[in-house]
């Protein structure tokens, strides 16, 4: 299909977003195409604004505009606890449940040896400095269940254990609501392995 070269550029940019494909992306910039030339103005803005500000925090590696970011800076936070994940989204994720109040440290990624990610280019020397540093009581590594996710979560335990700082991980198992004849086997064992006493 044949656009003029402008609007195929545009296209050809909101396919770079992850699971945008070509009609996706068509729609996308239609869509920016109608709206109020001012509307685009501040769209286009808060693209550049949020790449000059928004930058990895100096403690955390959490993303944030600030720096050290609001979470390290705030005194609510218990600060013997810390809560160690792959990347930003992870963060938003535990802080929409309002359950946690400690500290968080992030990762950055995980290890993938396929993608050539190893343990180096992650933030794991600053990770092992916060716990000299901090007196950190806790390291909770809420990792996802998956082959990167393990494998980065064995690395870390055998890192972190020797330091005589308590290592734990969140449980992972069945969702509220579910029923156990529907659940995978995987899901069921780990349901098992991260049972607790009630």
């Amino acid at each position: 299909m044949f656009f003029t070269p402008p609007l195929a550029k545009l296209i050809e940019q909101f396919q770079k977003f992850p699971g945008v494909g070509p009609k996706s992306a068509q729609r996308m910039a239609f869509f920016v195409l109608g709206m109020p030339e001012e509307e685009v103005g501040q769209f286009a803005h808060a693209l550049i604004d949020a790449k000059e500000k928004v930058k990895h925090c100096s403690q955390c590696s959490h993303l944030s505009a600030q720096d050290p970011c609001e979470i390290c800076t705030s005194d609510r936070r218990e600060p013997h606890t810390l809560c160690v994940v792959a990347d930003s989204k992870d963060v938003i994720a535990l802080e929409r449940t309002r359950e946690f109040k400690g500290r968080y440290h992030v990762l950055t990624g995980l290890i993938s040896p396929l993608e050539g990610k190893g343990p180096d280019q992650l933030s794991i020397r600053e990770l092992i400095g916060r716990i000299h540093s901090e007196t950190i009581h806790e390291v909770i590594l809420a990792i996802n269940p998956t082959i990167e996710g393990d494998a980065t979560v064995l690395y870390l335990s055998n890192l972190l254990k020797p330091l005589g700082t308590k290592v734990t991980r969140i449980a992972f198992g069945l969702p509220v609501g579910a029923d156990l004849e529907y659940a995978d086997d995987v899901t069921l064992a780990r349901s098992l392995e991260g049972r607790r006493e009630v």
